[in-house]
């Protein structure tokens, strides 16, 4: 037993999503482009905080806390020898299957699992099958999948013994009985094999499980998985084992291609010699193409595109090879470009093998004319915590830490106007954040520009949290509120409507109606955006390749002095991003790429992680003053690059 090959959750997990990923995961010539810093991605989530809080109603608990797999094996059936006992990362091994379970009880004939997420959970709308039952909700799948493959082992395990098996997750309307409960729990990293918490003051069995925790039972979406659901003609037991059996036996097996590939971690954009693509390999295979063909642009390159897969059924696999009919362009509801038109335009600008920008200089120039000078451009910085900061809160309410402020005359000076930046342990920082915004946005009466909707959102946010709170004066509170409601509007989810009369612009969505350049690839990620702006504008190259930033007489800057911004490496301009110094100085370049990877809609997460680093994590005040100061310069950065945006299209319109 000791020298077999265990089929781990993990594996179980990863065949699940897709079995050739076994074959690639056994193999270090394939590129995983994965995060390697489980650390980090947990402390970003909570995952740490959440775990160890669980465990708080289990004040007699014993760890196995070796990550041999075997041995952890033999100690919990040590434990088990016991009547009545729980245990912590409790081994559970059968026939080649192992797991690893967070929390696990026996009492009186009934051995208990827990599986604890730290996902938000809400009593009464929460559904783990879909309406009429007959599958599982695709959201909650991939956690019903862990704990039912636990569950499996344990029946095996123990056919004498009831087997009964719960998700412990966050119950996303619990309110918070204290003050600074996460800055009770201190996560200290322990390299490759995650992290560790420590709890800061002892915690009353019970007191905050049992408020901001809550168990819920799995046993009907256990039975529909076991009983019901079948994986193309397997039950879920059958396909346990047929997984296992493939990754044992170290074959190949080929699973489906679709777009879902294009998130896929054996997707490298760039190979050493002697690495290989695992995506490359899949999609050769299936669709007998040459690897040179897959260096060409594809559909999956294609900006927010829903239709990929009915194109990649018909084997319509580069843009080279699209029709028009395959796009259907059609005019939108709002001016500009609509989004089946950007598809085309980005079809079209690699048929004729065209790498200009394209901007509607009309439509830009009618939306700038609504535009009243100086403008403001904004970006905020925010997270959601499991556990809240202080008492009367609830998990996963929005934390706004940050803010960066740029402005520009109607002369076209540029100026860093303003910067927040509330990191301290324990303490919420939302009202402090939205004062320091009124103070500097209402010092005149111009147009705010953000990007997305992600501030507009948090700004609904900290309204409601304002209405709520009866601990604020009076006065204060109403004109918070009443600033929020003059440059936001308000969102499906508030119980009142508004639109306020200096309602952000978003700049965003004048990026998608009024521009695209091919270097985007078709993202409209600011950091995709910027580097394509410079690239592309005459006027942005000679302003910026001068030390003006920071500098006396030029650009003023809080953070920067005399920066010079467009530079050039090896015959290309180099990424402003990739000028920032590393805000995290104990992890690889490759993850630090990953957390600054975002959707067009969400926020980046090197930002959130960091805050959670200052939150959660003990460090020297040196530690804190640098990771604080990259804080500061990525922000500044993120509105510099808006404010770069604006000029680039003001001189083009011009």
């Amino acid at each position: 037993m000791m020298t077999k090959q265990w089929f781990t959750k993990t594996l179980f997990k990863l065949g699940m999503d897709c079995p050739t990923k076994l074959y690639y995961s056994d193999n270090a010539q394939y590129v995983d482009i994965s995060s390697t810093d489980p650390f980090l991605a947990a402390l970003a989530n909570g995952g740490y905080q959440v775990g160890e809080l669980a465990k708080c109603d289990y004040p007699q608990g014993v760890e196995v806390a070796t990550h041999d797999t075997y041995e952890a094996y033999k100690q919990t059936q040590k434990l088990l020898i016991r009547d009545s006992v729980d245990i912590f990362e409790a081994a559970l091994v059968h026939e080649g299957l192992a797991a690893r379970v967070d929390i696990l009880t026996k009492r009186d004939g009934v051995i208990t699992l827990f599986e604890v997420k730290s996902k938000s959970y809400e009593a009464g709308t929460t559904q783990f099958m879909k309406s009429k039952g007959r599958a599982l909700a695709t959201k909650w799948a991939p956690y019903l999948y862990d704990i039912a493959f636990q569950h499996y082992i344990a029946t095996c395990l123990f056919p004498n013994f009831t087997i009964e098996s719960y998700l412990v997750l966050v119950d996303k309307h619990a309110v918070c009985t204290i003050d600074g409960l996460n800055s009770k729990f201190k996560v200290m990293s322990q390299g490759r094999t995650g992290g560790k918490v420590t709890i800061k003051k002892n915690l009353a069995p019970g007191e905050f499980v049992g408020n901001l925790l809550t168990k819920v039972s799995v046993e009907q979406p256990l039975n529909h998985l076991f009983n019901v659901e079948n994986f193309e003609g397997l039950s879920f037991v059958e396909h346990i084992h047929y997984l296992a059996s493939i990754d044992q036996s170290g074959d190949r097996t080929q699973g489906k291609i679709g777009k879902h590939c294009n998130k896929c971690q054996f997707y490298p954009k760039t190979l050493d010699v002697e690495q290989h693509s695992g995506f490359a390999e899949c999609w050769t295979r299936e669709l007998e193409l040459d690897e040179v063909a897959l260096k060409e642009p594809m559909v999956l390159d294609l900006w927010n595109f829903r239709a990929a897969d009915k194109l990649i059924a018909r084997r319509k696999i580069q843009l080279n090879d699209l029709t028009e009919d395959d796009i259907s362009p059609a005019d939108g509801k709002t001016p500009g470009l609509s989004n089946s038109q950007r598809h085309w335009l980005q079809v079209k600008k690699i048929k004729d093998n065209d790498i200009s920008p394209y901007l509607d200089q009309q439509g830009l120039q009618a939306e700038m004319a609504s535009w009243n000078f100086p403008l403001h451009f904004i970006d905020f910085e925010t997270c959601a915590t499991a556990l809240p900061f202080t008492k009367g809160r609830r998990p996963y309410e929005g934390i706004a830490f940050q803010f960066s402020h740029h402005t520009v005359d109607e002369n076209g000076h540029v100026s860093h106007a303003g910067e927040f930046l509330h990191a301290t342990p324990g303490v919420f920082p939302n009202y402090e954040f939205v004062a320091e915004l009124q103070r500097q946005l209402t010092q005149d009466s111009g147009t705010i520009f953000k990007y997305s909707a992600h501030e507009n959102t948090y700004l609904n946010t900290i309204h409601k949290q304002l209405e709520d709170d009866t601990s604020i004066e009076l006065h204060k509170k109403l004109s918070h509120m009443d600033f929020i409601k003059s440059i936001t509007h308000s969102t499906k989810k508030s119980p009142q409507s508004w639109a306020g009369e200096r309602d952000m612009v978003d700049l965003w969505e004048l990026v998608k109606r009024y521009y695209y350049d091919p270097h985007t690839n078709g993202s409209t990620s600011i950091k995709a955006v910027l580097p394509a702006i410079i690239n592309s504008s005459a006027y942005i190259k000679e302003k910026y390749a001068q030390p003006i930033y920071g500098a006396k007489d030029g650009i003023t800057s809080r953070n920067f002095k005399d920066h010079i911004w467009v530079k050039e490496e090896g015959g290309e301009l180099l990424d402003p991003y990739a000028q920032l110094p590393p805000l995290f100085e104990d992890i690889s370049a490759h993850d630090t790429q990953l957390l600054f990877e975002e959707t067009e809609l969400s926020n980046g997460g090197a930002a959130l992680t960091a805050y959670a680093k200052l939150q959660f994590t003990e460090m020297s005040d040196y530690e804190r003053e640098a990771l604080t100061q990259g804080l500061l310069k990525y922000c500044e950065l993120d509105t510099l690059a808006m404010v770069m945006i604006y000029e680039a299209w003001r001189e083009w319109c011009r």
